[in-house]
């Protein structure tokens, strides 16, 4: 792309250099506050990282954390075009430009513009990452994730300011260029998708009839086995898993703590983080099982490859000689059973899983050495697949990160936008 002729240095170090003839403001001279209440009837929306300002669903309540008071007429308007943000985390870049009109928490800040100013342009240019880091320097705080935002700091933010047909240019340009992007994700999301569809179908088609299609079957008359091979048995799941009862403080012993969020879903991957634990731990020993009770739906299943504790919402299993560890694992990580354990949970907001339902569930026992060629080739497939994954999700970051270099460089002026 082609660089303007002529630059000026802005003397604002994350600015560096910008087109001779644009401007460099202040955030206080192109926003006014804005504060209007009473309009309970309006639509609720958030304002969020991601996204920007959202309409909010309230009727998902696993996205509605926040206490949402009976009587709204103390909540904020903000009209569509005008700028709205979460002080407490403008940091993070939890603010924007509404294309809506609605109302938002009083903690929110609105304002309007009060120069010439294209919002679509304004909304570009505020949420690149350049103008992230400077709301970051703006903030103050002690509690992780609610840094509060200065005003009068805000007020002294620097803002490149190109002529207002300029700023219309480089709006379109940003929204043609970000359909195109969003459209290359969309597809590399959906190939993730299907990956991931064919893992599951993979793990199911394996553990339930095993590596060879043309052995004789028998007909289980267990709604979610169907046929197996004639050679397997079926037992309780009781019978060949026990299910440990051992706890204990979790600040007594030194050893690794797992909580569910450091499972990750249909995988059953260890994530790094180090989370803490506080009250009573469940004790879980090297080649036990660890199946998330807790919304089983999640698909929270680890083999431990160490000793450890563990989050109460987890049901550990002692492994027997009738069942292989690994075999074990992808059974129960195996959508079919984790539709079954689902259909059994208890509670509504939180659902667990009822570990006598599991207990009684009917499972597949292969010959050992069979399990064990089972495992082995399914750890061979899920690898491949896994990989392949991972390589879409990289190019996708490499989209994104592309999208924010782009973003930062037309809307300070290092690129030219015909």
């Amino acid at each position: 792309m082609n660089a303007y002729p002529q630059y000026k240095n802005t003397g604002v170090q994350w600015l560096g250099d910008i087109p001779e003839h644009w401007e460099v403001g202040k955030l206080g001279r192109i926003l006014k506050p804005f504060s209007e209440k009473n309009h309970p009837d309006l639509p609720l929306l958030s304002i969020t990282r991601e996204l920007g300002v959202i309409e909010r669903d309230t009727e998902n309540q696993d996205e509605n954390h926040n206490f949402i008071p009976d009587d709204l007429s103390g909540y904020k308007l903000l009209k569509k075009g005008q700028f709205g943000m979460n002080k407490m985390k403008a940091w993070q870049g939890s603010y924007g430009v509404s294309p809506f009109t609605g109302i938002v928490s009083p903690a929110y800040f609105v304002f309007d513009f009060i120069h010439k100013i294209n919002p679509d342009f304004f909304h570009w240019a505020i949420r690149s990452k350049l103008y992230v880091s400077f709301f970051g320097s703006a903030s103050d705080g002690v509690r992780i994730g609610q840094w509060d935002l200065s005003k009068s700091r805000m007020k002294n933010i620097p803002f490149v300011i190109p002529p207002l047909s300029e700023q219309t240019a480089i709006a379109d340009f940003l929204e043609q260029r970000e359909a195109r992007i969003q459209k290359a994700v969309s597809l590399k999301n959906e190939q993730i998708a299907k990956l991931k569809e064919y893992r599951q179908a993979l793990i199911n088609q394996t553990v339930c009839q095993g590596l060879y299609s043309g052995c004789p079957t028998k007909n289980t008359n267990i709604q979610w086995l169907g046929n197996i091979p004639e050679h397997w048995e079926v037992k309780k799941l009781k019978y060949v898993l026990q299910l440990s009862t051992e706890k204990t403080e979790s600040k007594k012993l030194d050893l690794r703590y797992i909580g569910m969020e450091n499972i990750v879903s249909h995988t059953g991957e260890l994530t790094e983080n180090i989370l803490e634990a506080d009250g009573v731990a469940n004790v879980f020993y090297k080649d036990e099982i660890l199946f998330g009770k807790l919304r089983p739906y999640l698909s929270k299943v680890y083999l431990a490859q160490m000793n450890g504790i563990c989050s109460t919402e987890f049901l550990v299993y002692k492994i027997s000689k009738q069942i292989f560890n690994k075999f074990a694992f992808y059974l129960m990580i195996c959508q079919k059973f984790i539709e079954m354990v689902n259909s059994s949970t208890y509670g509504t907001k939180m659902p667990r899983a009822n570990s006598e339902f599991c207990a009684n569930l009917f499972i597949p026992i292969p010959p050992i050495s069979e399990q064990t060629e089972i495992a082995a080739y399914l750890d061979q497939k899920t690898a491949q697949i896994d990989t392949a994954i991972r390589r879409y999700q990289q190019q996708i970051a490499l989209l994104k990160e592309y999208q924010q270099c782009l973003i930062s460089d037309a809307v300070t002026g290092k690129i030219k936008v015909a």
